[in-house]
């Protein structure tokens, strides 16, 4: 074999090797975050319906853009956070919903762990005259409770990073 092949077939074989290392080693990567939680009603989240149930989740990077992978029994989706804030108000991981015109909507993800909050798109509400709640007891001559929009948490268990 001519030297000329003979570093041909060395080059290739190094190259080959290479492409290796870098494909084994992004198939080890560690994801920045990840975690679990269950929605116990169906839900938007960022464009996406996600049926009630079980999920698990992971966020690849901690650098824009903020893309979650989620898992469920019937439905995988990937969400993409509209920005990352690092203030943040929850001591554990959670969810932050909102209840706009009967739809219940993730509209944050807070992860202290991460120290930052995850905002993602939330459909706008339509203007409508806030609802008036009278509870049982009261007499008509006290004022209701004004209820424009419901909000709520769920539980977020991190498996951290």
């Amino acid at each position: 074999m001519s030297s000329a092949r003979y570093r041909k077939v060395v080059n290739k074989l190094a190259f080959a090797a290479l492409a290796l290392g870098i494909l084994a080693s992004a198939g080890n990567a560690q994801n920045a975050y990840e975690g679990k939680f269950t929605l116990p009603f169906e839900a938007y989240w960022g464009g996406s319906t996600l049926p009630a149930g079980d999920y698990t989740f992971e966020l690849a990077s901690q650098s824009s853009p903020y893309t979650l992978y989620i898992h469920g029994q019937k439905s995988n989706v990937i969400i993409r956070a509209i920005s990352a804030d690092t203030g943040v108000v929850a001591s554990s991981a959670q969810l932050d919903l909102v209840d706009i015109s009967d739809v219940h909507t993730i509209k944050t993800f807070e992860a202290p762990e991460l120290g930052v909050t995850f905002s993602y798109y939330t459909p706008k509400e339509k203007h409508m005259a806030p609802k008036e709640v009278r509870h049982k007891g009261l007499s008509q001559t006290e004022p209701a409770t004004q209820a424009s929009q419901n909000r709520m948490s769920i539980s977020v268990q991190s498996s951290g990073r």
